[in-house]
């Protein structure tokens, strides 16, 4: 219906141009005759000559133009049959103006002109040309312009693949830590083992269910992150965990599962592989639809070689490049201390 409606516009407004044209063109061999009356004729020309251009017009846009698109046909047989319908065309636009528009409409006040008249040709090339080219310029635009949604659609499709790959890889990869985590309790015969595997499975209900959500609240994020640190709580001694919170909307929406690689690395690298006091500093500040996150852990390999990403940071780095048009991510290996400062605008999240 509504191909139909802008059609009907397109030929309307058309119609009228060309009736307002036609008066123009035929004025000075109606000066006897009213306005009104002269508007209804050139209206009734413009009608009569509009019927060889309209099926000219609709062979191109829906006989040559799909054959060119989606190449059915060679492109010389195309052209070979558009050219062959210019020709028809013509023929029968010039017929209807000496047979039925100067003698019938106009009453024979035009000046008669053979068929083939050179100047009448031309005029008739140039009628012609002029509405069909404009609805082609139109046909051709939104082929573009559907094209270029289709084109779109496949990216934004790929990308949302992609990033349930990243999530579904972040999770495996967050089950093996934390039942190694399980398994080092077991050998222990810790009394905690039992704790352990029911706080797994509150988080793994959460990765399954909840996380699949392209959006969490803040709240949401922040305990997962406690109920992970809970969890590794339980195996060290001699560590010791700040977690400061500074958030003036904890309703503000984060992409899900975005902090906690991060977290996974400090206990990771940080204090399961320190024989002596450590510490792992977290610090959250929301502001505005702004996110600073830091996080610092003791190692003591102390070196300062180059950082290389592991899974889990390799894959927040590209989920951040998927999800936010302003982010920064800071990593810093210090002989002592590692350290990471992650920057989101979360009002700039993109949707995949």
């Amino acid at each position: 219906m509504k191909r139909v409606l802008m059609h009907s516009a397109f030929w309307l407004i058309y119609l009228l141009q060309d009736t307002v044209l036609e008066i123009v063109w035929v004025a000075p061999a109606l000066t006897n005759i009213p306005e009104n009356v002269q508007f209804w004729m050139a209206f009734k020309a413009a009608l009569a000559a509009w019927v060889p251009k309209l099926v000219f017009t609709y062979f191109i846009l829906y006989v040559a133009i799909p054959e060119i698109v989606k190449g059915t046909r060679k492109l010389f047989w195309t052209v070979l049959q558009v050219t062959g319908a210019i020709i028809v065309t013509i023929i029968l636009y010039r017929l209807v103006f000496v047979y039925c528009i100067n003698p019938v409409i106009y009453s024979g006040m035009l000046k008669d002109r053979p068929l083939f008249h050179l100047l009448s040709v031309l005029l008739a090339v140039m009628d012609i040309g002029f509405v069909s080219g404009v609805a082609i310029t139109l046909k051709l635009l939104r082929i573009q312009l559907t094209a270029r949604e289709r084109e779109k659609n496949l990216i934004r499709e790929k990308l949302e693949a992609e990033l349930k790959f990243l999530r579904h890889q972040t999770n495996p990869h967050f089950l093996f830590n934390t039942l190694n985590n399980i398994y080092a309790l077991a050998r222990k015969r810790s009394e905690h083992t039992a704790e352990v595997v029911m706080r797994l499975s509150k988080l793994l209900r959460f990765m399954l269910y909840e996380s699949k959500s392209d959006l969490i609240t803040v709240t949401d994020e922040l305990k997962i992150l406690d109920d992970y640190i809970e969890l590794e709580k339980m195996r060290y001694d001699r560590l010791t965990i700040h977690f400061q919170r500074d958030i003036d909307d904890s309703s503000q929406q984060i992409a899900p599962l975005l902090l906690l690689p991060f977290v996974e690395n400090a206990f990771k690298h940080g204090a399961s592989e320190s024989r002596f006091d450590s510490f792992i500093r977290i610090q959250v500040q929301l502001q505005q639809g702004r996110l600073t996150f830091k996080i610092e852990n003791t190692k003591e390999n102390h070196t300062s070689e180059e950082i290389r990403d592991n899974i889990g940071l390799r894959n927040v780095r590209r989920q951040l490049e998927l999800m936010y048009r302003e982010y920064d991510l800071q990593l810093q290996n210090d002989p002592q201390i590692f350290s990471v400062k992650l920057y989101i605008n979360l009002t700039s999240y993109a949707q995949v």
